[in-house]
């Protein structure tokens, strides 16, 4: 099992590329299901969650290849051709490590009126029910059932158009259900809608495949429902990974330096890029570039998380670990997710002071953090490690990383390009 070794007190200095986002290459792969005309899409990142969600495409019977090796010219781009899918379903050995295996429910079920689905895993950082998923499905004339670990769906006579408003703001709810949406007969409203930047993505996608959006962006979106979709034009092009983005801009603020990320989308980082100029950064954004700069320790900034627009949960370990070498102290309320203060006990190890109660946590910065032996406990928080890594002194040295690659295309190169010293062992 890898690991990565981090010798910390290096500034970071240079160019850095930002991926495509995780959170929209999942959902867009698995709109390749809804049409049985190939998809191509660009500025795909190079992630164990990836890799796996084209496995689980494979297994249903669609090919699904990269059209390059990395490192060229078309090493990021995928190819996944629907039109020989002849197994709807999303064994349990596919969907245990990914959550996000659940987005094959919508359209299996829009395109082929069946689907069986694994109940999916992920990251154990809390409840993460997909109830909302089910309701809004039925409401639109699916009939489903809950057995042996499986979703069991069917709608023989097609999906229907109908007005859903989900108990919460989800955002593999409403992916799940604009995607099934777009093939159903009618029209359907999604209310109370997510508005990551990643949902107005996948929207674009399937507009170009011929789908019939309006409202992607807000909380209420239309899907007027077609016969077929068909393959772009034109490749689409994922959007840039802004939790990427911000656990860049998070390092930099805690090692110190001054670093370019090229690709990156500002306006996709609103309430990160707040909070750390709150804590004494200098962040500059233009045209597909933020240049982000820090000297000396950080201010201590408190933060609460919430659906977007607002600061999101999946920077809260990033920021935090900023915060444990800040100037003063910071509360931290998280609200999404019961389980994400679980980094907490191995930033301790590294010498940070830190105090949870519930969803609260009180954090006191220090001067320094000393290096010690850490385990990630799930994607964010490995990442929280790392920059906490880099600001220790002596050597750290992180175990389970496999919660890294989820999330994070060579996380250890693009650092270690930087000027970090960092480097990862067998």
């Amino acid at each position: 099992m890898d690991k990565l070794i981090i010798r910390g007190g290096r500034r970071l200095a240079g160019e850095v590329p930002i991926s495509g986002a995780k959170n929209a290459a999942l959902p867009e792969l698995c709109a390749a299901l809804l049409s049985a005309e190939p998809l191509v899409l660009h500025n795909v990142p190079r992630l164990q969650d990836v890799g796996t969600t084209l496995k689980l495409l494979r297994n249903m019977g669609a090919t699904a290849d990269w059209l390059g090796e990395r490192d060229t010219p078309a090493g990021n781009q995928v190819r996944i051709d629907g039109g020989a899918v002849t197994n709807p379903e999303a064994p349990y050995e596919l969907v245990k490590t990914m959550r996000a295996s659940i987005l094959v429910l919508g359209p299996l079920l829009a395109r082929f009126g069946k689907a069986k689905v694994s109940l999916p895993g992920g990251c154990a950082i809390g409840s993460r029910p997909v109830d909302q998923h089910i309701k809004g499905l039925q409401a639109m004339g699916a009939q489903i059932e809950v057995e042996h670990g499986y979703i069991v769906a069917n709608a023989p006579q097609g999906l229907k158009g109908a007005r859903i408003s989900t108990d919460m703001v989800t955002v593999t709810g409403t992916e799940n259900l604009l995607m099934a949406a777009t093939l159903a007969h009618g029209e359907t409203v999604l209310e109370n809608a997510a508005q990551e930047p990643e949902i107005p993505d996948l929207a674009e996608l399937l507009i170009a495949m011929g789908a019939r959006i309006e409202g992607h962006g807000s909380s209420r979106i239309r899907i007027e429902g077609v016969d077929r979709l068909h393959a772009p034009r034109t490749p689409h092009r994922i959007v840039a990974d802004r939790i990427e983005a911000g656990t860049f801009l998070c390092a930099v603020a805690a090692t110190g330096g001054e670093v370019v990320l090229r690709g990156a989308r500002a306006d996709h980082l609103d309430a990160v890029i707040d909070k750390l100029r709150e804590a004494g950064v200098t962040i500059e954004a233009g045209d597909g570039f933020i240049r982000v700069s820090a000297n000396g320790r950080p201010k201590a900034v408190g933060f609460r998380t919430s659906e977007y627009p607002a600061f999101p949960t999946d920077m809260q370990a990033q920021l935090m670990a900023v915060n444990c070498i800040a100037e003063g102290s910071a509360v931290i309320n998280e609200t999404i997710f019961e389980n994400r203060f679980m980094h907490v006990n191995e930033m301790v190890r590294l010498g940070a002071k830190i105090e949870v109660e519930g969803k609260t946590a009180v954090v006191t910065g220090v001067e320094r953090l000393s290096g010690a032996s850490v385990m990630a406990t799930d994607l964010r928080a490995s990442a929280s490690l790392v920059i906490a890594g880099m600001v220790a002194e002596g050597e750290t040295l992180i175990d389970r990383i496999y919660h890294l690659d989820r999330g994070y295309d060579r996380m250890e190169a693009k650092l270690r390009a930087l000027g970090a010293d960092i480097e990862r062992v067998s």
